[in-house]
């Protein structure tokens, strides 16, 4: 930071904008990188990148033919953007969308890691950026993106994906609606990376966490056995994000089918979660009910060893209240 502050110091800014400007593409490639690089220490440093007028010609750049300014182009965009609600929203005034959208689709891996990392940095920050993202096709481009790739390139529309679901009810939907589950639940399974595997299963949480609907668009597509397999599989480093995601699904989940497989397998911290919602839906709802008898539900939930007094005991008490004695005997 001090190093830059120095650069900055030096009135050195205005003259890399100037070098943004040149005809020269190695030029303008190594003053797009510098800019890049002073802008991520801090707001104060993104600050003067900004007022000496860098994001109108950085983002007239977006796209240019050269993938290594591009690349660099859009890492500057976004080492601006991060910082706060202010920045982004200077950054999106530079019209950037929908022209960014197309480095999403550009054959330079690294052109769509940054585009994608633009686009969360944007979509982080309020409700209103993201469902500005939204509206200019945003999500249905990065969910694109991710299906397409493979490895860390996913990582940053991932993340985005999490960020744009987490803000409200509505904004999860449009990534429910623009079909974002699978390609997330294809990430979890097959990226060896657990980075890449706890990001998923966040992002999965995140569009999940909302409403019943939510989890249920969530757990259709056949994620919680999945989770809760990784969640116990003692050499994965990321078992907390499976146990966290897998909480927060759970705990808004009344779609029965998929939850019953988990009874069979679930440790106690977990199992209280899934038995919890029974205890919920069971008592409003007599088909689930003559369902859980029929498809040994009841039976596997009588063979729980639950302490006396838990939580998990008062569930299956009130599971075990919604029939006569002798079907639970």
């Amino acid at each position: 930071t001090e190093l830059s502050q120095a650069v900055v110091d030096a009135g050195a800014v205005p003259l890399l904008v100037l070098c943004i400007q040149e005809p020269e593409i190695a030029l303008k490639r190594i003053a797009a990188s510098t800019l890049s690089d002073i802008s991520k220490h801090s707001p104060e440093l993104a600050q003067t990148v900004v007022d000496a007028g860098a994001i109108a010609h950085l983002a007239q750049m977006i796209l240019n033919p050269d993938a290594k300014l591009k690349r660099q182009v859009l890492s500057a965009l976004s080492q601006i953007a991060k910082h706060s609600v202010d920045l982004a929203e200077l950054v999106v005034e530079a019209e950037i969308f929908p022209v960014v959208l197309t480095c999403l689709k550009d054959s330079d891996e690294y052109v769509k890691k940054n585009g994608a990392t633009l686009i969360r940095e944007i979509a982080k920050h309020t409700p209103e950026l993201s469902q500005l993202i939204v509206n200019a096709g945003g999500v249905a481009a990065v969910i694109d993106c991710i299906g397409s790739c493979r490895g860390t390139v996913r990582l940053p529309g991932i993340m985005m994906l999490g960020y744009v679901a987490a803000h409200s009810e509505n904004l999860s939907m449009a990534v429910i609606v623009s079909k974002g589950i699978p390609p997330l639940c294809a990430c979890l399974i097959e990226e060896p990376e657990d980075h890449i595997k706890a990001a998923a299963a966040w992002a999965l949480g995140q569009v999940g966490r909302h409403t019943p609907e939510h989890a249920r668009a969530v757990a259709v597509a056949n994620v919680l056995p999945t989770l809760l397999a990784m969640y116990m599989d003692t050499r994965s480093s990321e078992d907390l994000q499976m146990k966290a995601t897998l909480k927060s699904i759970l705990q808004k989940c009344t779609y029965l089918p998929a939850l019953e497989p988990l009874l069979h397998d679930a440790p106690p911290n977990i199992m209280k979660h899934i038995v919890g919602q029974f205890s919920k839906v069971l008592p409003h709802d007599s088909k689930a009910r003559r369902l859980f008898v029929t498809t040994g539900g009841l039976k596997k939930v009588q063979e729980i060893k639950a302490e006396a007094g838990s939580l998990l005991q008062e569930y299956i008490n009130t599971i075990n209240n919604c029939y006569p004695e002798e079907i639970v005997r």
